[in-house]
């Protein structure tokens, strides 16, 4: 891994503003950033004494305009092993292919957010080797905003599921908790999809992708003259989302002060902007995401006691990849059909052989690494069906690898059977329908009912005679 001082960004962008952000972002996590303006004083950049402590390269598209592909492979061919980020206000998932195949990293969209930036140069840059096919993309495939496409069977994922979708139709605090990559984003839309405030105020806001200095600012809002620089009146996110929902994510990186008064204003329902003699009533739904157990956080002292039992009243956990192996399967073929739907790219299959591969492979993207473990093997695969050998690194890395242990499940995604062959109890059995009839009806509990053709009263007596009554 490259030390900080050696993390020297090129990036060849003609918009000096954009620069100067660009600039910005990389500085703070410690990177030097060289500008460049076109595409000629970049290829002569390489070989000059800052071209060869580069440690990576940021291309905005509308430099070299169409050629920009071909610039990328020229960039790679003369640098095979600099990571090479494309930049584009284009959305669409044929560039992405295009640049791919040219030699591109990755693809960021602009506005670039900044933590979809640092998380990118972070990815490619701090492998001790070059591992490109099972890094996470940052732009991929636009995400189906629903709980149809929460793809799983494992009874942990269910419970997850079946929570947010009783949760999504109520007002209250959420807490959503998971490692980085096992899908806490989609859930949060799904939700918001499905929530009786799906048509007001929403705004997601990554706390981690904010300065520390202007955070207060973001959220709370300030009064014009309430501090150096203050020069307009600015409306808090917590202000704006009235009526609405504010989504909080990377929680755990705000400051104790900050959590003290995000306390406050949830508990009073009032939120006082910096340097104002007066408050404003607010009703705002938080959904607060993490990728750390704020418990754990409050047991170090590194997190509100009290904020955390405000946004908790409903708390679930994403279970990370590798504790639901046995949808690997399953998310794939998912995963490859949505691909194969792309400009550019094709239905595929996939061997048995591959689908063992991929089990045997711990994740430590989770859901995220493996879809984009995919996008990249179906952009270079010239059969009709993904094999084993088109995932040369994950081989690699997995070595020799005996097929993991999966349950056996039915179709309809219970599993009948226990890990030692025998069949499990009847009660384990129908808890894990009724999870599942509660994810797929997206907790709407009169259609559940009707589904597994019992009555509301005998559902809601199930779920808390079987023990799940707060996970649905």
């Amino acid at each position: 891994m490259a030390e900080p001082e050696q993390r020297l960004l090129m990036l060849i962008d003609d918009e000096p503003a954009q620069s100067r952000l660009i600039s910005a972002l990389a500085g703070r996590e410690g990177w030097r950033t060289l500008v460049v303006s076109d595409s000629e004083t970049a290829i002569a950049t390489l070989g000059t004494r800052q071209g060869m402590q580069l440690s990576a390269i940021v291309l905005d598209q509308w430099v070299p305009g169409d050629r920009a592909c071909e610039l990328i492979a020229e960039l790679k061919e003369r640098r095979p092993a600099l990571p090479i980020f494309m930049l584009t206000t284009s959305t669409s998932p044929q560039l992405a292919v295009e640049a791919m195949r040219a030699g591109a990293t990755d693809y960021l969209v602009k506005p670039i957010a900044p933590d979809r930036l640092m998380h990118a140069l972070l990815n490619a840059t701090t492998r001790e080797t070059p591992h490109d096919e099972l890094t996470p993309l940052t732009e991929k495939m636009p995400a189906n905003l629903d709980f149809d496409a929460m793809v799983g069977t494992a009874p942990p994922f269910r419970d997850a599921l079946a929570k947010a979708a009783k949760a999504a139709r109520g007002h209250g605090h959420v807490l959503i908790e998971g490692e980085s990559g096992t899908g806490k984003e989609m859930l949060i839309h799904a939700m918001q999809a499905a929530s009786p405030r799906a048509k007001t105020a929403f705004r997601l806001l990554n706390i981690s992708g904010v300065p520390a200095s202007s955070l207060e600012s973001v959220l709370f809002g300030h009064e014009k003259g309430a501090f150096p620089g203050a020069f307009e009146q600015q409306v808090g996110a917590l202000q704006n989302c009235d009526g609405g929902t504010l989504v909080l994510d990377e929680i755990d990186r705000l400051s104790m002060d900050l959590q003290d008064r995000l306390a406050d204003v949830i508990e009073s329902g009032q939120v006082k902007p910096i340097g104002a003699q007066y408050s404003f009533k607010v009703d705002v739904r938080i959904i607060a995401a993490s990728n750390l157990p704020l418990a754990d956080l409050v047991a170090t002292g590194h997190f509100r006691e009290n904020l955390l039992a405000a946004l908790s009243r409903t708390a679930i956990e994403l279970p990370p990849l590798r504790d639901r192996i046995g949808d690997v399967a399953a998310l794939t073929r998912h995963f490859l059909d949505r691909i194969g739907e792309q400009p550019g790219l094709r239905p595929l299959g996939i061997t048995s052989d591959a689908l063992q591969l991929l089990s045997a492979f711990e994740w430590p993207g989770n859901v995220r690494q493996l879809q984009a473990v995919l996008f990249r093997a179906a952009v270079f695969c010239d059969g009709d069906a993904l094999t084993a050998d088109d995932f040369p690194q994950l081989r690699e890395l997995v070595g020799d690898f005996d097929p993991p242990e999966v349950p056996v499940r039915e179709s309809s995604g219970v599993q009948l059977y226990a890990s030692d062959g025998n069949l499990r109890p009847l009660e384990d059995i129908e808890a894990d329908v009724i999870r599942l009839a509660i994810g797929h009806y997206r907790g709407r509990m009169t259609e559940v009912a009707r589904r597994l053709g019992i009555g509301r009263s005998t559902l809601y007596r199930k779920l808390s005679d079987l023990g799940i009554d707060n996970a649905a």
